[in-house]
């Protein structure tokens, strides 16, 4: 008797190989919310009316002054002015030509924070971007602005000056800053050359923005989302493991656990910033995590793969230490309202139960061999579930 099974009559030797292609499946994790149904509670549910007031007190102490909103506001309006006449009305500027002016980022989305009074205007240019282009809109955007304001009476703080990078340049005086972001058409983006133009990546990150700023203002224009926002940036700023996540990501967290329920209607805040914690911890932002579509790119790109697996891990390891905080009543340290230790690295105690800080789990491979499965499984993954290793703003 021959091993194997029969193929056209005769005898198949070896192991029967699978035509398919080994596939990425991403798996969501667990969210109590869409599974509420599932899992009704015995208790009566907690009354959060504390921490709901601390959350609207520490948005208030996060938003910006009125007198920084107007600082802010008035110098975008002039820039955009002068941005906008160079659109219809070039006159002998020839270095480059503009196509389109569009506003983006926090101040844009209404979800700027106090003491960051910085706009950013993106400009879409029908020429390609080379360094000296950017250099003479710069001088000619400031000698432009500066004749407009010769009939308005400037202190010392009102003067402008002007300063150029590689995104493109900025603009401020001792109020404000807008920052004036560079891109051309997306027709153009392949003939940029490396030395002579500016980085292909950063223009296409500012086409990204145009995209970022439509959909937040068509899908994400409730009060909440927008609340829970700046207090998601505070927490990045004050956790070293949340550093790692972008603007946009903020933004579609924000979204993803407010709007992203049963009822299609707006969750309150206190629900909101408790689910955002459940979510990090129960591995949303893991490797073999569904995560968050990214929804102004092509395909199925998770926006948390541009993350190293360092920064997955770590991210997902404080959220789990500040959700035991959280239960416990320690909102108000996570919020920074409160205490000076750091409840991320050192242990706490809170009504009798101790909370211990986490260790990593995930360990660098050492090993080359290990490095090649680390790879050949990122490989697999990345495939199946297209690219997605650009971050947006």
């Amino acid at each position: 008797m021959v091993r194997g099974g029969i193929r056209g009559g005769r005898p198949m030797r070896g192991p029967i190989r699978s035509p398919f292609k080994k596939t990425f499946v991403p798996r969501h994790p667990f969210d109590l919310t869409l599974a509420e149904v599932l899992f009704p509670k015995v208790s009566p549910a907690v009354d959060d009316a504390a921490l709901t007031a601390a959350l609207l007190k520490r948005n208030q102490d996060l938003s910006p002054t009125p007198p920084e909103q107007t600082s802010v506001g008035n110098l975008v309006s002039k820039v955009q002015s002068v941005l906008d006449n160079l659109v219809v009305a070039p006159g002998d500027f020839n270095t480059c030509q503009l196509e389109e002016v569009r506003q983006v980022g926090s101040f844009k989305k209404g979800t700027m924070l106090t003491g960051h009074n910085v706009a950013d205007v993106v400009v879409i240019l029908k020429t390609l971007p080379t360094k000296e282009a950017c250099d003479a809109l710069a001088k000619k955007v400031e000698a432009d602005l500066k004749n407009a304001m010769k009939t308005e009476v400037l202190t010392k703080a009102d003067q402008i000056t002007t300063v150029t990078s590689d995104r493109g340049f900025e603009i401020s005086n001792s109020q404000a800053k807008v920052r004036i972001l560079i891109t051309t058409l997306p027709q153009n983006m392949r003939k940029l050359e490396a030395d002579i133009h500016l980085d292909s990546k950063i223009m296409q990150a500012h086409l990204a923005a145009i995209r970022h700023t439509r959909w937040f203002e068509e899908n994400a224009h409730h009060s909440s989302i927008k609340v829970l926002i700046r207090i998601l940036k505070d927490l990045t700023k004050r956790f070293e493991a949340f550093a790692p996540l972008s603007p946009w990501m903020l933004d579609l967290m924000a979204h993803l656990t407010i709007m992203n329920n049963p009822s299609r209607q707006a969750l309150p805040i206190n629900l909101a910033f408790r689910r955002v914690f459940q979510l990090l911890s129960a591995g949303l932002f893991l490797p073999g995590s569904a995560g968050i579509t990214d929804p102004c790119e092509p395909g199925h790109n998770r926006v948390h793969t541009a993350m190293t697996l360092e920064q997955q891990d770590a991210c997902c390891s404080t959220a789990q230490t500040l959700l035991r905080v959280l239960a416990h009543g320690g909102y108000k340290h996570i919020l920074g309202m409160e205490g000076s230790i750091d409840i991320v690295r050192q242990m706490s105690v809170w009504n009798g139960v101790v909370v211990s800080p986490l260790e990593p789990v995930y360990e660098k491979p050492t090993d080359k061999k290990d490095e090649e499965g680390v790879e050949d499984m990122e490989s697999v993954e990345n495939d199946n579930v297209m690219e997605d290793d650009e971050q947006g703003e």
